[in-house]
């Protein structure tokens, strides 16, 4: 018998080529879907202990979100309208350097998980400081993850001294099995210029052997990419794929300004991309070649980036802005149709984290990762293609119910698994500080680590 029937609904199973099935239903049974299929009433539906009416709503995977930096909620609002090397070195990282410390990371990431749960995300990809914290608060969040612990040759929250910062790396993956099976553990080296090669070899090869994920920020900026090409004669992918730093383990993050040559090189080796096109927009970085990236099989999911730089971490708004972004910029509106981004969001994004065996699509011995769209509303009557409602015309707060291997987090929009006033209460407190810190916050020379990590020439 199962636990849950989810019924009465616009079925999208996300499947390839699988059409939506209307009336729909999901059988749950312990963290598992044991049954999919239409049902015109509950008398049809397979006997359960409880079961869930969809009114009319559509019922799909829970969204992915390929790229965040979760405790970053923090910073939201503090540093807007700035180039990208001011928002960091003047900004970001005093911050980070002298107010965040492991207990601001736990709670931040409760935060960040609060947001992503009421916008239907239920699996998300981090990659910070204090990851030991981010795991703890993803757990008890309920949300499925891939948590990355961030590496870079500077002093860091949780690790002042750089040349620890592979060894730490190094135990964090070797722990990450004590905090459950909905949490992969992973490394995120921050990018070319702020890891030297070394750094990004031992790194790579710390996931190499353990088999999961290494994410890399690459080809964010133009700066970054010739400043990259004077030093090296190469262009970003070309450079880490001599480092040996590519394969179907591998994430890249961002891709902006990929050159041609590159986007070959990368479906070459079966890497991965996530795309951040608001984060993208807001630091004016450029635009991906997404459709690019498709054409040449690349897998691509889609991510917020974190808060400080987005400013938020709604997934429904990522999928409106890279379905219309492309058009306009390929002068196409047939590029990156909606059904295609809602599978950015969803299935391929799994594919990203290597998560494909798990969730992203609603189907017979995957994990019971759901959601429930509200379309009861007047921003989403009349409805003609629910993938089309679901990327132009829905928005986050339309999220209604979520669900993670078989356990709700969210009902009728009430958070179960978090307690928001504690958060908000501790959030007042806390941005409170940080404003006074950061009236006088200390100096850092951010240039120290990139003059002493070069990359090597040729």
């Amino acid at each position: 018998m199962a636990d849950w029937v989810i019924w009465n609904g616009v079925l999208l199973t996300l499947k390839r080529d699988a059409p939506p099935i209307c009336p729909g239903f999901v059988a749950v049974e312990g963290t598992r879907i044991t049954a999919v299929g239409q049902a015109g009433s509950q008398a049809e539906l397979p006997p359960a202990r409880d079961y869930l009416d969809a009114a009319g709503g559509l019922i799909l995977p829970g969204l992915v979100n390929t790229h965040c930096h979760l405790p970053m909620v923090w910073f939201r609002g503090l540093a807007d309208d700035l180039p990208l090397n001011r928002w960091l070195h003047e900004k970001i990282f005093p911050a980070e350097s002298g107010w965040l410390d492991e207990e601001k990371v736990y709670w931040g990431t409760l935060l960040a998980a609060a947001e992503l749960i009421r916008g239907g995300v239920t699996t998300v990809a981090d990659g910070y400081f204090f990851e030991d914290a981010v795991r703890r608060a993803l757990k008890d969040s309920g949300l499925r993850g891939v948590t990355a612990q961030g590496v870079v040759d500077l002093p860091a929250p949780g690790v002042p001294e750089p040349r620890d910062n592979l060894k730490l790396a190094g135990r964090f993956l070797e722990s990450g099995p004590d905090y459950g099976p909905l949490l992969t553990s992973a490394i995120f080296c921050h990018s070319p210029y702020t890891c030297g090669p070394e750094t990004l070899k031992g790194a790579k090869k710390l996931c190499r052997e353990a088999g999961v994920p290494f994410f890399l920020h690459l080809a964010e900026t133009a700066q970054e990419v010739q400043e990259l090409r004077q030093q090296t004669q190469m262009s970003s992918a070309a450079y880490l794929d001599r480092l040996g730093l590519l394969d179907e383990l591998t994430v890249v993050v961002h891709g902006v300004w990929l050159e041609p040559e590159d986007l070959d090189l990368l479906a070459r080796r079966w890497v991965k991309v996530s795309h951040c096109p608001e984060s993208n927009l807001k630091l004016a970085a450029g635009v991906a070649p997404v459709p690019e990236l498709l054409a040449q099989g690349v897998v691509v999911g889609l991510g917020t980036d974190g808060a400080a730089s987005n400013n938020n971490l709604d997934l429904f708004g990522e999928m409106s802005l890279a379905a219309r972004l492309h058009k306009v910029t390929k002068k196409d509106p047939t590029v990156l149709p909606a059904k295609t981004v809602l599978e950015l969001a969803t299935r391929e994004g799994a594919r990203v984290l290597g998560l494909e065996g798990q969730t992203g699509v609603l189907a017979v011995g995957k994990a019971a990762d759901l959601i429930v769209v509200d379309i009861n509303q007047a921003h989403l009557t009349p409805m003609f293609d629910p993938y089309s409602h679901l990327v132009y015309a829905a928005r986050s707060s339309d999220v209604r119910h979520v669900m993670v291997a078989g356990r709700w987090l969210m009902r009728d929009r009430t958070l179960l698994t978090l307690d928001w006033r504690a958060m908000a209460a501790r959030a007042r407190l806390w941005s409170e500080e940080l404003s006074t810190f950061l009236r006088n916050p200390p100096s850092l020379d951010p240039g120290r680590a990139i003059r002493e990590n070069e990359p090597e020439p040729v």
